[in-house]
């Protein structure tokens, strides 16, 4: 027969370290059903609107709370690299629950955050914003196409058109 027995070693927690807290409660704002094609639409656009007027050619993509891509726009003159670019951040912005700008700020704190770079769909860059109705997340809007601030703004633009 035989017998062994594993000691586990604790280690000690980092008093530096933001992500040693245990919070009591988890705080989220809860998934709805699933974005119809005319929301998306009327998301992006509120986005496309705010795009033209401003001349900044952007991709503009809406998904549902999954992640799945609902609605897509490209307007002329907008980088190639943008079409994907839009729908990771929305994609991100969905399944995560919250703006891509909190990837940013999280990884520019510091080391504490880099374990951020190894979650899936993760985009530390501004541009994805979830599209809330009705205290729930039906899907999200991601932008891109112009500075990470540029593509926020319009991206905050098409999702304030839901409220």
């Amino acid at each position: 027969m035989l017998m062994t027995s594993t000691a586990l070693a604790q280690v000690p927690p980092d008093p530096a370290n933001p992500n040693e807290a245990v919070p009591e409660k988890a705080t989220y704002v809860p998934y709805g059903p699933t974005i119809k094609l005319d929301q998306a639409k009327k998301a992006a656009d509120a986005a496309l609107a705010e795009s033209t007027k401003r001349g900044w050619p952007m991709c503009i993509a809406v998904v549902g709370p999954s992640g799945d891509l609902v609605y897509f726009v490209k307007m002329d003159d907008c980088q190639y690299a943008s079409i994907s670019i839009a729908q990771h951040k929305a994609r991100a912005s969905a399944k995560y629950r919250r703006p891509t700008v909190v990837f940013e700020r999280l990884l520019g704190r510091g080391p504490f955050f880099s374990y951020l770079a190894t979650l899936d769909d993760v985009i530390a860059s501004r541009g994805g914003n979830p599209i809330v109705v009705d205290g729930k997340i039906i899907g999200a809007i991601g932008v891109s196409g112009g500075t990470g601030s540029q593509d926020d703004l319009i991206s905050q633009a098409g999702a304030a058109s839901m409220k």
